[in-house]
């Protein structure tokens, strides 16, 4: 029991000394916090402080220059206020200026009016003493003349407008004279006019109708298993695609309507380009190309009557203005052939003194039919003059397209005019072309209609063709029979050939008979009959 109470006595003076040793630790670590926080005070009232004199200096800093930019503005206003204030004044002093001119003007136009007025009381007299001279004159020559004035104004009258009217016929029998006798030397100074004029040249393109396949891999791709590809665009292209023999390389389009074939090629030359040839890849092609083209015909429409000022026009007019850039005639584009016939029509009524721009539009539209005439039954006069009637263009445009080939009777100097540019056009040298062959082949077919009727001794395909010259046998046909077969191979000629222009078909008879009379057989030439009847 000793020992326990000892060391319970023990641990109690342990646990109360160390209770005053951790207290006195306790309170030096409390003393030394307290004099660090004392110390960042001082540190925190230091900074507050300086950054108070900081912001006081900046504060200060902008106060002064605020009232400064103020000072400055007020010091502008004033100036323009004194400004503004000088200005006034001048225009006051001007005001001043301009009323005492007003006053001496308005002066000055009283004077006028006043001085006006007394010269028309003048004239007034004066009228009236010429209106008594005029009746005592009247009445003078009416004493000496044994007649009243009524009687002396008809015969004056009367002798005037026979005299005027004789005159008058002299005069337009003069002028019909001279219309006549240079008529054909100003219709050609007309046309060199507007030949040398009026065409401006325009670049040719050339409407290719083969694609270059560049090696066997593409061309593979292009015909596809079991000719899939090619088929595919076949239908879709509306068109025929042939390799050319021995040539592998070159991809030839067949098809009657140019725009498919146009469409066709576009859609190829991206397909080569691309090089991912499948049926999606080509359905996509074909329809981006037949976008592309729809687009270009509208948009070389509009080009095409904003380069001729021709006016407003429906978009679908100028829709088969721009197809005609893929149609040809004989080797010339159509479109350019109708600008170049826009253009010498205007000239020419420039020259003549008629509407420029009627003419042009006119000379525009002439062959409008040949847009569509593979498409739409009937010729291109037919089909170009339908369109212009169903959107509401000019009779004299739509007498001119009907009449430019002579089909109905012209109505309207403008339908001469576009005949006669279309002519040139067609006319001149290098505008059309054809090839050797197809040349030869055309004077042969000619000549093989003349020699193939009866009674025909021999014929003619002369002048490149625009001329047949027909010789028959005198003994098997007469004058009314070399006639019929004119027109019979006329006929012929239109119906089986295709030609350009007018072909002239004549026939000739001749019957000759010669006798000698006499040792010196004299030549006498006893009858010579020359019969010929022509039809074009």
């Amino acid at each position: 029991m000793l020992n326990i109470g000892l060391i319970i006595g023990l641990l109690l003076i342990g646990l109360l000394v160390g209770y005053l040793v951790r207290r006195h630790k306790h309170r030096q670590e409390l003393l030394a916090v307290q004099e660090q926080a004392r110390g960042i005070i001082a540190q925190a009232k230091t900074k507050t402080q300086q950054r108070v004199a900081k912001l006081n200096a900046e504060a200060k800093r902008d106060t002064l220059a605020y009232q400064q930019s103020v000072k400055d503005e007020l010091t502008e206003q004033k100036n323009d206020i004194a400004v503004r204030e000088q200005r006034r004044q001048q225009r006051e002093q001007l005001l001043g200026q301009m009323s005492v001119r007003l006053d001496d003007q308005t002066a000055m136009l009283d004077e006028r009016s006043q001085s006006n007025r007394d010269q028309r009381q003048a004239i007034h007299g004066l009228k009236d003493d010429a209106a008594a001279l005029r009746t005592t004159r009247d009445e003078t020559l009416a004493d000496r003349a044994g007649m009243d004035t009524a009687a002396a104004k008809d015969h004056v009258l009367q002798a005037t407008e026979l005299a005027l009217k004789r005159d008058r016929d002299i005069e337009i029998k003069a002028l019909n004279d001279n219309a006549v006798a240079n008529a054909e030397k100003w219709a050609k100074d007309v046309v060199l006019s507007a030949t040398e004029s009026g065409p401006q040249d325009l670049p040719k393109e050339h409407m290719e109708h083969t694609v270059t396949v560049p090696n066997g891999e593409i061309r593979s791709k292009i015909i596809g298993r079991d000719g899939q590809h090619i088929r595919l665009l076949e239908t879709l292209t509306g068109t025929d695609l042939i390799f050319v023999p021995d040539d592998n390389t070159t991809l030839f389009i067949s098809t009657h309507d140019p725009i498919r074939r146009e469409v066709a090629r576009l859609a190829l030359t991206n397909l080569v380009a691309s090089r991912r040839i499948s049926a999606n890849q080509i359905e996509t092609q074909v329809e981006n190309a037949q976008r592309d083209v729809n687009h270009s015909l509208w948009e070389t429409g509009e080009q095409t009557v904003s380069l001729l000022h021709v006016g407003w026009m429906h978009p679908d007019l100028m829709k088969l203005i721009g197809r005609l850039k893929y149609r040809t005639s004989y080797g010339q584009n159509v479109l350019l052939h109708s600008i170049e016939v826009a253009q010498l029509t205007g000239a020419m009524a420039a020259r003549l003194g008629y509407n420029t721009r009627l003419a042009r539009r006119a000379g525009l539209l002439h062959d409008i039919g040949k847009a569509i005439d593979h498409e739409v039954e009937g010729t291109h006069v037919e089909i170009g003059t339908e369109f212009a009637q169903k959107y509401g263009e000019d009779a004299v445009v739509i007498n001119a397209i009907a009449a430019h080939h002579g089909d109905v009777e012209k109505t309207s100097p403008l339908a001469d005019l576009v005949a006669a540019a279309d002519a040139i056009s067609g006319a001149r040298p290098g505008a059309r072309s054809e090839s050797v062959e197809d040349y030869i082949n055309r004077l042969r077919a000619l000549e093989k209609i003349a020699n193939d009727q009866e009674g025909v001794a021999e014929s003619y395909a002369i002048q490149a063709g625009r001329e047949l010259r027909i010789i028959v046998k005198p003994k098997e046909l007469d004058d009314h029979a070399a006639a019929s077969l004119t027109q019979e191979v006329a006929k012929q000629i239109e119906n089986t050939l295709t030609y350009p222009g007018k072909i002239k078909v004549t026939t000739i008879r001749q019957s000759t008979a010669v006798e000698y009379v006499g040792d010196e057989k004299k030549k006498t030439k006893k009858k010579k009959k020359k019969k010929a009847a022509s039809a074009s």
